[in-house]
């Protein structure tokens, strides 16, 4: 046993271990205050109360790095987007800042965001800081200070307010301005002028069907943005991250950039791992997010990249849009985002075992890296002493991901899963050693979530 030995803890939670490096079969992990205080095999020690789950896996409770809680309803969208993230085994979430109606550009909202997340969030949340479209960099540092954990911005503009194109002399300034802080600055990697020219041609030829999606958004147009902001992260010193590479290529240019001495970095959304242009098609509105679903043999790649440790993390871009806004014929009047929280921790289990892989590969990219990258350690993504007892417990078996299981508010309970064969389902979650999802209710009250700031720089 590691820990303090001999003790009586506050509760004890029995399965296969599953940490970033190894399986402890027959584990168990004790608890004390919210936090890890001893992880052993054998023969448990006393504790107050225990919950046994011998046979099923036990990981870190699920980092997810890239998630939209207020994109559709605003802040409001932070209870019920955490209750998803509950069931799903999900325990810190990292909440993207393009809010309606405002965006997180400054401390102030940054602060009244805090204080919402505090009294409605079922998990623990991380918080995004942005710019306004010009003139907002001078309040790049009062964001560092509140505790963002990172900046995002976009070389795509989607609202001028909420979500907008930052141009390229106000981008290189941020990215100065956000170096000094020692912070990450994501990047959402598409160009717009290639993009709207060959949505215009689709427009006027009639061709609105799915796959049009596809092909109005191709490899060049993220590879051109790639090589943009890795430039200026190479001029200015900032540590430039792409925020969703559905391409291996992104994560290749992300190497060469490290080799010339600068911090670059890439995740992986789980839908770029399993999905391809045939599941668009099939879809319709509910596969469309930006970027678009990419050929089979290219998901074949980006494995390969994560298997080569060249990918950051892997993260969901959950973006709850209410199912009607995914139904119109013509692909282009859909909104771009997929529900994923509720399906990530199954899913990637699934994924894993489908190609013979350990799911210490998903402690790693679904918790410990993420936590990394946002500055959360040493406090949550592992099943180490100290940290936070986050879990989750995936019971092993032969399942089928319905849709109609997703916790969030009636009108967002699609998938783009939905009845997928799973290879497991996620029996238990804990957050700082309480049960919120007993595997068929979330078990916390709004307001246990908390905000968790940043804990280190750089």
């Amino acid at each position: 046993m590691t820990g303090t030995p001999d003790a009586s803890f506050d509760s004890l939670v029995i399965g296969d271990i599953v940490t970033s490096d190894t399986v402890l079969e027959g584990g168990y992990v004790a608890v004390r205050d919210g936090r890890i205080a001893a992880i052993g095999a054998g023969t448990p020690p006393q504790a107050r109360s225990v919950a046994d789950h011998r046979g099923m896996k036990v990981l870190p409770g699920l980092v997810d790095g890239h998630m939209h809680t207020s994109s559709a309803i605003g802040w409001p969208g932070i209870e019920h987007a955490t209750r998803s993230a509950a069931a799903g085994g999900v325990t810190t979430v990292v909440d993207m800042p393009y809010d309606i109606p405002k965006a997180v550009t400054d401390a102030s909202i940054f602060r009244e965001k805090v204080e919402v997340v505090n009294g409605s969030a079922h998990v623990d949340v991380a918080l995004y800081g942005t710019i306004t479209k010009s003139g907002g960099t001078g309040a790049i540092k009062g964001l560092a200070d509140a505790g963002a954990s990172a900046f995002k911005l976009s070389t795509y503009e989607y609202d001028a307010v909420r979500f907008p194109r930052i141009d390229h002399p106000e981008m290189e300034r941020a990215f100065a301005l956000i170096a000094e802080t020692g912070l990450m600055v994501a990047v959402h990697n598409e160009d717009q002028e290639l993009v709207e020219r060959l949505t215009a041609a689709a427009l006027a030829s009639g061709r609105t069907d799915p796959i049009m999606h596809c092909r109005t958004r191709p490899p060049l147009a993220e590879n051109l943005a790639n090589v943009t902001i890795f430039e200026m992260g190479l001029a200015t010193g900032a540590h430039v991250h792409i925020a969703h590479s559905s391409l291996a290529r992104g994560f290749d240019l992300a190497a060469i950039y490290c080799d010339l001495g600068m911090q670059a970095s890439g995740e992986a959304c789980i839908q770029y791992l399993c999905m391809t242009e045939d599941d668009i098609v099939r879809l319709g509105g509910r596969g469309k997010c930006n970027p678009p679903f990419r050929t089979a043999e290219e998901v074949d790649r980006m494995w390969d990249r994560l298997l080569k440790g060249t990918v950051a993390y892997v993260s969901t871009d959950h973006a709850p849009w209410p199912a009607d806004r995914k139904k119109d014929a013509d692909i282009f009047k859909c909104g771009a985002g997929l529900t994923g929280l509720q399906s990530f921790a199954p899913l990637m289990y699934t994924l894993l075992a489908e190609r013979g892989l350990s799911p210490t590969l998903m402690a790693r990219y679904c918790a410990e890296e993420p936590a990394r990258y946002h500055g959360l350690l040493p406090k949550k993504g592992r099943i180490a002493i100290g940290y936070d007892a986050d879990l989750c417990v995936l019971e092993p078996g032969e399942f089928s991901f319905d849709e109609a299981t997703i916790v969030d508010r009636p009108e967002c309970r699609w998938s783009p899963y939905h009845g997928r064969a799973m290879k497991a389902r996620v029996a238990a979650a804990y957050l700082r050693g309480e049960a919120v999802w007993d595997g068929k209710a979330v078990k916390n009250k709004p307001g246990h979530g908390r905000f968790v700031p940043r804990q280190k720089k750089g």
